[in-house]
């Protein structure tokens, strides 16, 4: 069978070019590989039939005729190692590259989804106003040890661009609109030479004409 994602039929506009879907597109445009996307409404993603396959009510999902699974990073670390694209021959290369793409979601995109929890969904909190400064205040520190991290160089492991790489701008790119990167030059450098990739244009072009072909349906 043709590999297969989950993506929405519909999401509201702030959240097109964000919802994480465009992650393992990206992933299937790096490899040149063919894929379908199965779109699905908000109440089939929290029904029992979904949950059975994604027990957190999320997307996206991936099949194909040997696996199904969920959870981007697990899906485009698949993907790239299945192709055999942006994926070390070197095994502590590689290594590094798990590495990158396990702190993308776990040490950085903590941070940043607070920012846009307390600023656009429990903006109409009382206390979200008074949060906001903490918040930003927190992913500044997160950002900066990254800013450290990365040390000028043109990838995180200073290499060819890794799958490690696809992640972490991937999480970065929540960021897009907020200014937040504006105090990081090198990072807001990174994630535009992730975004300029061929492969990562047509992935969010396809993403974003989605929703435009679901409502034009």
């Amino acid at each position: 069978m043709t590999p297969t994602i989950t993506g929405f039929t519909w999401v509201p506009q702030f959240a097109r070019g964000f919802v994480r879907d465009i992650r393992a597109r990206w992933a299937f445009e790096e490899a040149g590989q063919a894929y379908a996307v199965t779109l699905i409404d908000g109440d089939y993603v929290k029904s029992q039939t979904h949950r059975r396959f994604q027990p957190f009510g999320q997307i996206p999902t991936y099949r194909d005729d040997q696996v199904e699974i969920f959870e981007s990073g697990a899906i485009v670390m698949y993907i790239c190692e299945r192709a055999n694209v942006l994926t070390p021959a070197d095994p502590a290369a590689r290594a590094r590259a798990v590495q990158w793409l396990i702190a993308a979601l776990n040490s950085v995109e903590p941070f940043v989804m607070a920012l846009a929890i307390n600023d656009i969904f429990e903006a109409d909190r009382d206390w979200s106003k008074k949060r906001h400064d903490k918040v930003v205040e927190d992913l500044n520190g997160r950002l900066k040890d990254l800013s450290d991290a990365l040390g000028g160089r043109a990838t995180l492991d200073g290499g060819d661009f890794t799958f490690g790489d696809l992640m972490m701008v991937s999480v970065l790119g929540g960021l897009r609109g907020t200014g937040v990167l504006d105090s990081f030059p090198d990072l807001a450098a990174y994630v535009a030479r992730g975004e300029q990739r061929p492969a990562h244009v047509k992935a969010m072009a396809d993403h974003l004409a989605s929703f435009t072909d679901a409502v034009a349906a």
